[in-house]
């Protein structure tokens, strides 16, 4: 059995981030990474007003994503670093084993390129080991002279950047670079040193000192009687030119709980050792000072500490980051943030600590400090966070600097709180507004005083100042996805009612504690249509913007979903709506009118008698151009203002319209030019012809207009520097703005920000030696629009013109070739990014012909220019970025790069038939020339959303907002659409119409429950609490959750004269109380995505929920003789004293008379079976209408009559089976150490038998069941982020008999994958009307989620596909260079503890890196495909897209 894998969400969970100078000297970026994903995002900064109050502009900032990448292997840990002689940072990247990479900034190309690898996967250095568990951990010198890395746990790799300036090279001018070696730190340093815990890099010595926190001899916390204070430390001077590494310092027995090292900067120097229940500070001149944080840390060590008094602390799992030399931000592990900040005396030694409890935040995995006043949080258990913090005012704290006493102070606070209640009103307003999920309680603690504390100046200078944060954007984070369900959405227009595929979303369990929330998924777009009008033979249509009479009656509600709020913004805006839907067809144009209701104008300036090229608004949306083939109206309402009669040799075909310039074309490449002037006549407005003066004689095939407003289309350095500091002014003028007070309080707004966010790039900060002040002050010039025309030609080149004066400022040779980089040809002797391709290009003649090119401004602002273009069947984008390489006077700064989407949007058909359509297409074409029906169809608002609706075969939506990432999502489920316009009316605010291939015109809205700007539209429902399993119950159409929240427990279970009893364990009051988790279950409905009332059932104390399915039990209620139940198994976890229990329930949901009121009181929890059993149950299914359920070491089958349970089978297993899945009589078990074991169940003679099992040991973590026609696979998923492919092949040798299951596949996934479903292959095909054949009909694919948040799949291929897309992986391997030099096939090798006797079996593709031949250029294209054995790229292209389209689901 062959199979192909592929990522289809890609993983949102961040674990690193760094703060650095990576993209530009003058402006910092953050850089996240999770697993094999790296973002870069820009912080946009803003000037809003916080409150009334307030007399000074607050920043804020906003997270704009500039670049991602996708790497072929997980990112260990990550640093910046300053290269001697760059004035850029550098991003260092540790990889599994011991890979290092360095990454840098390419300005020619706008990317990251490698510059360094580091490669130390050595046999002798792993001492033999096969299984290495210590994660390689970086650190970097403060003065960027070397770097660290820790492999193996035993080894240090020195990778200097200091340069040496005694081996210049003479030839080329540049410094050598010592090479990097090891160290061995027990034969070189001290053989005692093993274990160990952190490494960091000390601040303020001459020489890089390098301090290193170890366990020579290891404890637990259950032997601390006795073996304690087993932590030592010492400092490694590093000598790299000598490669001498004296111990400077040393010390021994520390506590044995030590975790993390935090070096504290100048001029305070030293470091922070962090224990669980401790903090120690140490220097190597002065005394150390420790502290205790309860009183666990008081009896578990001996090592001196004081009281630190007010704290009950644990330091486990928090994360921490300097905001100051004195002060950093502790995240602790349940989202309590606190500033601790350093007491120092006069001669900066540190005298006291003090914790000051600021806010509650995210589960945070990663932190670190951004532009002063801001604080990112990353996590992997929630979303994460970009924070600000002030500090209190210094007038403020004036008040409270006579009070010495803290008792005082907080009495003092009491007395003035009302004074600072009104300060923090507009703010709580805000946050409260944000919903539960941006788990940012920050301004929701009820007291004001846990909230700040006001302190004094001390002795030696420092004084205690209080914080206040407050989130100014976050990162959406699905994972981790414990266990993902599909269910039937709530909402469906009933014109979709009747497609062949199941309407599916799917719903995850996402996060942990308070961050928990459930994550409803659609992969696809489902338009709510308002109405339907059947109107054929329309081919295009526009909507303009008019003055119509105000309708007396109320707008009729056509977005149930939108709050109240919103509706009253939009009636506010219908004003500005669209008064007038022009209609074009073959040989005549409909003008309907669009208020209340629609109805065709019979009378009007409007042409009729002809078809309509184009239509749209011009002079402020004053007036309407119609552009019709013969000539152009200018219309002021219905009234025709000016008519301009074009006798061009041949019909107009094209136009484009940036308001006061229109463009327009005719079908043999003729260009002429209108502009919208005044005139003291008429109107006082004409139109006024210009016909360009091109030097060129090519045929113009299409062409578009851009207006500039990001500062980019320049000629000269000055200009750009000019126009991109005054983008970052105050007050810019060029773009509209959302209303502030208003979308502040909207949750989509304030995770994904808003329109108002003025953009900061590289050149905001072009004079350094300006204050900021001054520099604010001269940022007062506004950006000045240029105008830009774009035509492509018949020779395949795109130029760029200047408006109106067309001077030639940007050539394009080959634009077809779809290069990564484009740049200016204008001299084509030069060397440049994408002629070193071009020696090959008379070997593929027959280049894609361009039908259409747009040039939009897209994100924040419109600052970010795509182009975009139909080459062929499929889409080309490129993002413009700054180039200022070329010394060219009058040529534009900037070059394009590709943006890669992957998508396949051509037409299902066989290649003959494309190929005389085509050549149809091109004779109709020439014979009788038409306006060229748009695919691109660039849209404003709709929905609050900005972005560009792709028309065709395969429809998809491109939204883009202020986070700055393009997200593509498919509406296939109306087939192909052929016109596409936004509609802004009183029935359909901020709405759009589309012709679908049967010629209805739909009148639809988003459903504004989903956001949009992200990789799925997505809705989080935040529970406040952690969710384990979720399944859905298809017969009342609702989901069942089980959720627990952790509370302090201070009681223990214990058996006494055989009776089990709670007994209360008494401890100090700094004593930190274990957490113990409290389960329970409840009803959701889909259609609120609420609670339903009185339907929770609480678990007793000490219970853990362990299974939950929906299962179709035998019944006579039911016609077909099944009846679905919810199936429950729990635990009783009392400890290793007490004979472990568990219970198993059963539940019927049934529909009752709602309460008045509440709807969703409907349904109701029945309960039919509640016994306990004499194991835990770990895993529930069903099988022939019988229950399954493993209990302890067996797995029992019963039968549900009256109510009760009767036995019917059983059958003794491995260690503890924690899944069950069920196909037909086989049942598929996975056992968390000994693999999985396949039985059967046969119903006749009521006998459950081991059919065959995989003797290996492997801890599984899921398993499923892979379908291709009569052929099943089983796939395991294990510890080792493994997927396995097994089969039951009785006939073959390794069965042994049939007695063991035979692996046939395997790869490595790199992630952990808890939860996986099967879903029948797609059956129809949006871009043709024919239903799949019946090979597919049978084949499933199997879907998983990852816990780092992303969703894949595996699909069943055929053998001929397989072994064409083998060779296409094992060419792209090498053909492609690959970021931060990493090899996809060693990513995706089988990984296993020790060594087996048996070859990986691989026949499993690797989707992610076959997709990508999607983003290569033709030429590359046509190199790998000759080199596989194919004369074209269209077989590999038609076999990738059969698996997209089988496989779009949801």
């Amino acid at each position: 059995m062959y199979s192909i894998y592929k990522t289809v969400h890609s993983a949102t969970a961040l674990e690193h981030c760094v703060y650095c100078n990576l993209l530009s000297a003058h402006e910092k970026q953050l850089v996240v990474a999770g697993t094999s994903q790296l973002h870069i995002y820009r912080l946009n900064s803003d000037h809003e007003v916080k409150d009334k109050n307030a007399t000074e502009a607050s920043k804020k900032s906003k997270l704009e994503c500039v670049m991602s990448y996708n790497l072929w292997g997980n990112i260990s840990s990550m640093q910046k670093v300053r290269i001697t002689g760059s004035i850029r940072d550098s991003i260092i990247l540790t990889f599994k084993h011991a890979k290092m990479s360095i990454l840098d900034y390419d300005p020619e190309t706008h990317s990251l390129k490698t510059t360094s690898l580091h490669y130390f996967e050595d046999e002798e250095l792993t001492d033999g080991r096969r299984q290495v568990i210590d994660i390689p951990v970086v650190c970097v010198d403060p003065d960027n002279r070397c770097a660290v890395e820790l492999i193996y746990g035993t080894h240090l790799v020195v990778v200097p950047f200091k340069k040496d300036i005694a081996s210049e090279d003479t030839e080329t001018g540049k410094l050598s670079s010592i090479s990097s070696y090891t160290i061995d730190i027990r034969k070189q340093l001290d053989e005692k040193i093993s274990n160990v815990i952190d490494i960091q890099f000390l601040h303020g010595y001459y020489e890089p000192t390098l301090f290193i926190l170890y366990e020579p001899l290891p404890t637990w916390p259950g032997r601390t009687a006795v073996r304690t204070d087993t932590c030592s430390i010492l400092a490694l001077s590093i000598n790299m030119q000598d490669r001498v590494h004296p111990i400077v310092w040393s010390a021994n027995n520390l506590p044995f709980d030590c975790i993390r090292v935090h070096p504290v900067p100048k001029p305070i120097g030293g470091v922070l050792v962090f224990a669980v229940n401790s903090v120690m500070y140490m220097n190597q001149s002065t005394p150390t000072y420790a502290v205790s944080l309860n009183s666990i840390g008081d009896h578990c060590t001996a090592f001196p500490l004081k009281h630190q008094e007010g704290v009950k602390l644990a330091l486990d799992c928090c994360q921490a980051a300097f905001i100051s030399y004195d002060r950093l931000v502790l995240s602790l592990k349940g989202g309590e943030i606190y500033v601790l900040t350093l007491m120092v005396d006069g001669t900066r030694n540190v005298r006291s600590f003090h914790f000051d409890k600021a806010a509650s935040s995210v589960l945070t995995t990663c932190m670190c400090h951004c532009d002063e006043g801001f604080l990112f949080l990353g996590s992997r258990l929630g979303n994460s966070l970009l924070l600000k913090y002030t500090e209190k005012e210094q007038e403020d704290m004036l008040m409270y600097h006579n009070t010495t006493d803290v008792t005082q102070q907080h009495t003092s606070d009491v007395t003035q709180q009302h004074t600072y209640e009104d300060l923090h009103t507009t703010k709580k307003k805000r946050l409260d507004t944000m919903g539960d999920w941006m788990a940012s309680n920050v301004d929701e603690i009820d007291d004001m005083d846990e909230l700040e504390v006001y302190g004094s100046e001390t002795e030696g200078g420092t004084h205690l100042s209080s914080y206040t944060f407050e989130v100014c954007d976050s990162i959406m984070n699905i994972g981790p996805c414990g266990q993902i369900t599909m269910g039937e959405p709530a909402f469906l227009s009933e014109e979709f009612s009747g497609i062949i595929d199941p309407d599916i979303e799917l719903v995850s369990t996402s996060g942990y504690g308070k961050n928990g929330a459930l994550s409803v998924l659609q992969r696809s777009i489902r338009p709510q249509v308002v109405t339907t009008f059947e109107l054929p033979g329309c081919t295009d249509m526009w909507t303009v913007v008019g003055n119509l009479p105000k309708p007396d009656s109320s707008p009729v509600d056509a977005e149930s979903l939108e709050t109240e709020e919103k509706d009253n913004k939009d009636k506010q805006d219908i004003k500005d709506g669209h008064a007038y839907l022009i209609l074009s067809r073959e040989d005549s144009t409909m003008i309907l009118q669009t208020g209340q209701e629609i109805m065709e104008l019979d009378h009007s300036g409007f042409i009729t008698s002809e078809p309509t090229v184009y239509a749209s608004n011009m002079g402020n949306n004053k007036y309407i151009i119609q552009v019709s083939p013969s000539g152009v109206r200018l219309l002021e309402e219905v009234k025709q203002v000016q008519h301009i009669p074009l006798d061009l040799g041949s019909p107009i075909i094209q136009c484009s319209v940036i308001d006061p310039y229109v463009l327009v074309l005719s079908a043999e490449g003729q260009l002429v030019m209108l502009n919208l002037r005044p005139d003291s006549f008429g109107s006082g407005v004409r139109l006024a012809l210009l016909k360009p003066d091109l030097q060129t004689e090519t045929r113009i095939e299409c062409m578009c207009l851009y207006k500039d407003i990001s500062g980019l289309f320049v000629t000269s350095k000055e200009d750009n520097v000019s126009n991109i500091a005054s983008k970052s002014s105050d007050v810019p003028s060029t773009s509209v703005g959302f209303n502030l007070e208003q979308s502040v309080d909207d949750e989509d707004e304030l995770l994904y920000g808003d329109s108002s966010i003025s953009l900061m790039t590289d050149g905001s900060k072009v004079d350094q030696t300006t204050s900021a002040v001054n520099e604010t002050a001269t940022k007062t010039k506004e950006v000045s629009p240029t105008f830009w025309a774009c035509l492509y030609r018949e020779n395949h080149s795109l130029e760029i013109y200047s408006v109106p004066d067309f001077k030639l400022s940007y050539v394009i040779h080959q634009f077809p070739m779809a290069y990564q980089t484009l740049q200016d040809d204008y001299k084509t002797s030069s060397s440049s990014a994408n002629t070193s391709d071009k020696k090959s290009d008379k070997s593929i003649p027959n280049l894609e012909p361009v039908s259409e090119i747009v040039l939009v401004g897209l994100g924040n602002k419109k600052s970010r220019p795509y182009l975009l273009a139909c080459a062929g069947e499929e889409c080309l984008m490129y993002e413009v970025f700054p180039c200022h390489l070329t010394s060219s006077t009058g040529r534009l700064k900037i070059r394009f790069k590709k943006t890669d989407h992957n998508l396949i949007l051509r037409e299902k058909k066989s290649a003959k038939a494309k190929t005389r359509a085509k050549s149809e297409a091109a004779e109709k074409q020439k014979n009788n020339p038409k306006a060229l029906v748009s695919r691109l169809r660039y849209f404003e608002d709709i929905s609050g959303y900005s972005g560009v609706f792709l028309c065709g075969p395969y429809p998809h939506w491109l939204f883009m907002s202020t986070r700055g990432s393009p997200r593509f999502h498919p509406m296939g489920i109306d087939g192909k659409i052929t016109s596409f316009t936004p509609f802004h009316n009183v029935n359909c605010p901020k709405g759009f119409l589309f012709f679908n291939r049967l010629g209805e015109l739909r009148i639809s809205v988003l459903p504004t429950h989903l956001s949009y700007d992200a990789t799925w539209p997505i809705r989080k429902v935040p529970l406040r609490c952690t969710p384990h399993m979720i399944t859905y119950h298809p017969e009342s159409k609702t989901y069942t959750v089980v959720s627990s929240t952790q509370d302090p427990c201070s009681k223990m279970m214990r058996v006494k004269e055989e009776e089990r009893e709670l007994v209360q364990e008494v401890r100090d009051d700094r004593f930190v109380w274990p957490l113990v988790e409290k389960f329970s279950f409840q009803l959701f409905s889909p259609v609120s995505w609420e609670a339903i009332p009185n339907t929770k059932v609480e678990m007793e104390d000490f219970e853990n929920i362990t299974a939950l399915k929906s299962v179709y039990l035998r019944s006579e209620e039911t016609h077909s003789g099944l009846k679905c139940y919810v199936a429950v198994g729990t635990n009783m976890c009392y400890g290793e004293e007490i004979t472990s229990r568990g219970r198993i329930m059963l539940f019927s949901i049934i529909e009752v008379v709602p309460e008045p009121g509440q709807p969703l009181t409907k349904n109701k929890i029945k309960m039919i079976y509640d016994k306990e059993q004499k194991g835990p149950v770990t895993a529930l299914a069903h099988v022939e209408g019988y229950l399954v359920g493993a209990i302890g070491q067996k797995i029992y089958i019963w039968a549900l009559k009256d109510n009760d349970l009767s036995g019917v089978a059983f059958i003794d297993t491995q260690i503890y089976i924690h899944t069950i899945t069920s196909i037909k009589n086989l049942m598929l078990i996975g056992d968390i150490h000994k693999s999985v074991s396949l039985l059967r169940f046969q119903t006749d003679f009521r006998v459950l038998s081991n059919v065959a099992r995989d003797p290996k040991v492997m801890e599984v973590y899921a398993c499923d069941y892979l379908v291709d026609n009569t052929q099943l696979g089983f796939l395991v998923t294990d510890k080792e982020q493994n997927l396995n492919l097994y089969m039951y092949q009785p006939e073959a040798r390794e069965s042994v008999g049939g007695t063991r299951l035979v692996r046939r596949g395997d790869m490595n996934i790199g992630t952990n994958i808890n939860s996986m479903f099967r879903l029948r292959c797609k059956l129809s095909d949006p871009s043709t009307e024919k239903r799949a054949s019946t090979i597919i009909e049978k084949k499933h694919t199997t879907f998983m989620g990852t816990l780092d948040g992303g969703i894949n799949f595996i699909l069943p291929i055929t053998e001929k596909v397989y072994r064409r897309f083998l060779m296409l992986q094992n060419v792209m391997s090498t053909h492609i260079q690959h970021l931060a030099g990493l090899n996809p096939k060693a990513h995706r090798l089988y990984k296993t503890k020790c060594k087996n006797l048996t070859n990986p079996q691989r026949n499993i593709i690797d989707g992610d890196l076959v997709f990508s031949f999607m983003s290569l250029n033709e030429n590359e294209k046509g190199d790998l495909a000759r080199k596989v054995g194919l004369t074209s790229p269209n077989q590999i292209i038609e076999d990738l897209m059969e698996i997209d389209r089988i496989t779009s689901h949801f």
